[in-house]
């Protein structure tokens, strides 16, 4: 025992780069160990913190749905977020409603995975782990095929987008008021997103798909869609990235579906912290309003 301990010592003191290695993995591991009770924990300060916000989707009715009888499906993409993913979950657990989460990982390339491989023995918790990057809307896709709830909402993975807003956003689908309901970031008095080119580049593609699709919304673009399955069932998404966003709502406006729109809070991120729409995105987002405003 004594000889190997002095030999890895030699070897290790020839090769610095190897113990700066050695360290690093050491120090990876260390916070994967810590993420064991970290769900846990920022549940618990987070119901502490936040109890009198988080309230309990009102049916307005006796004889209408209550929250205990139908099963709102939270379908989670995720790509290279592992310094918020626990966070988001455990705060999407925290909120008082019967819930299954879907978590789709598109091929992240950092601690991402070993993350999610923690928190997938949570209950109502289902990981998936696509073999290649695709894109948001192909992780999408995927998430919606896993659902089993009555309604559907999208939560981004980065806390730009507060899960204490999903309550009232499913409020409307729950009493029948509604078969969509987006979560707009530019109604309501607060300006959340203080970035110009974002809001004139929302603005810009929002209005274009209004003309085709004779909806008056404020916020296309939103993270924050929520659906009942019935609706959801109808659409068979096409686009990989983020033209899911314009080819979801066409075609189901184009169905005739009720849409409403709700103020939520957005806490915006830029590029230098992991933002990851584009240029690209932007002209493939204007292709999509024309293509499927007119057919599938």
């Amino acid at each position: 025992m004594n000889a190997e301990t002095s030999v890895n010592v030699k070897i290790i003191s020839q090769d610095p780069s190897r113990f700066s290695r050695d360290q690093r993995f050491e120090e990876i591991l260390q916070r994967l160990r810590d993420c064991e009770g970290l769900v846990e924990r920022e549940l618990d300060a987070y119901r502490s913190a936040h109890a009198d916000e988080i309230s309990i989707v009102d049916t307005g009715s006796p004889d209408r749905k209550t929250k205990t009888d139908y099963l709102l499906s939270i379908v989670i993409p995720v790509y290279n977020e592992q310094a918020t993913i626990a966070r988001v979950v455990s705060r999407v657990a925290a909120l008082p409603l019967n819930t299954e989460l879907v978590i789709v990982d598109d091929c992240s390339t950092d601690n991402t995975r070993e993350i999610l491989s923690r928190l997938s023995g949570l209950k109502n918790v289902n990981v998936i782990l696509q073999e290649e990057n695709a894109g948001k809307g192909a992780a999408l896709r995927t998430g919606f095929k896993a659902t089993t709830g009555d309604f559907i909402i999208v939560q981004d993975a980065d806390l730009e987008y507060d899960p204490r807003d999903i309550p009232p956003l499913i409020g409307p689908l729950v009493r029948g008021e509604a078969d969509i309901v987006y979560g707009s970031r530019f109604i309501g008095e607060q300006q959340h997103d203080k970035s110009l080119i974002h809001r004139l580049g929302n603005a810009v593609l929002t209005q274009a798909s209004n003309l085709f699709s004779g909806l008056k919304l404020t916020d296309m673009e939103t993270c924050y869609k929520a659906f009942t399955r019935e609706a959801m069932e109808t659409v068979e998404i096409e686009q990989d990235r983020f033209g899911i966003e314009p080819e979801i709502t066409a075609k189901l406006a184009r169905q005739g579906f009720t849409f409403v729109e709700l103020p939520i809070s957005y806490q915006s991120r830029g590029y230098d912290e992991g933002k990851k729409i584009g240029i690209k995105d932007l002209f493939n987002a204007i292709w999509c309003i024309g293509r499927y405003g007119i057919s599938d």
